[in-house]
């Protein structure tokens, strides 16, 4: 069993880009789901679809690179918000990842969004995670 289960997506994403993996599997959770469409409509991810093998459902995620030197989009993701930890922020001080280039997402009341959304609607909550 998995104590942190965003963590461990991260943590996947993040090794499948090290080893230049061309997709990776993600057991499926609709947390996970929220957050690999969020990477996906900001361009870090090519697609992503859910599959179901042996009555479990997982998520099979295809990274994102840089021809010719197959280099990733993702330079960076690090979880903010851990199970010991939690981080919370207003809408007002929400942080900005590399000045606008990077993007923070949110846990919010109204669903998992970037930063950026969030400032413009006025809603704060648990910084998950930044990615750049």
């Amino acid at each position: 069993m998995i104590t942190d289960q965003i963590s461990d997506c991260l943590t996947r994403i993040r090794n499948g880009c090290i080893a230049k993996k061309d997709t990776i599997y993600i057991p499926y959770s609709k947390i996970k789901t929220s957050l690999i469409q969020i990477l996906f409509e900001q361009g870090f991810l090519v697609n992503y679809k859910l599959e179901r093998k042996k009555n479990q459902k997982s998520i099979l995620v295809e990274l994102k690179y840089i021809y010719p030197k197959k280099q990733s989009v993702i330079k960076y993701i690090k979880r903010i918000s851990k199970p010991s930890c939690r981080k919370y922020s207003s809408s007002k001080n929400l942080p900005r990842v590399i000045n606008g280039l990077g993007i923070a997402i949110i846990s919010t009341s109204k669903g998992i969004i970037t930063d950026k959304l969030a400032r413009t609607n006025k809603i704060g909550g648990e910084i998950i995670c930044y990615v750049y």
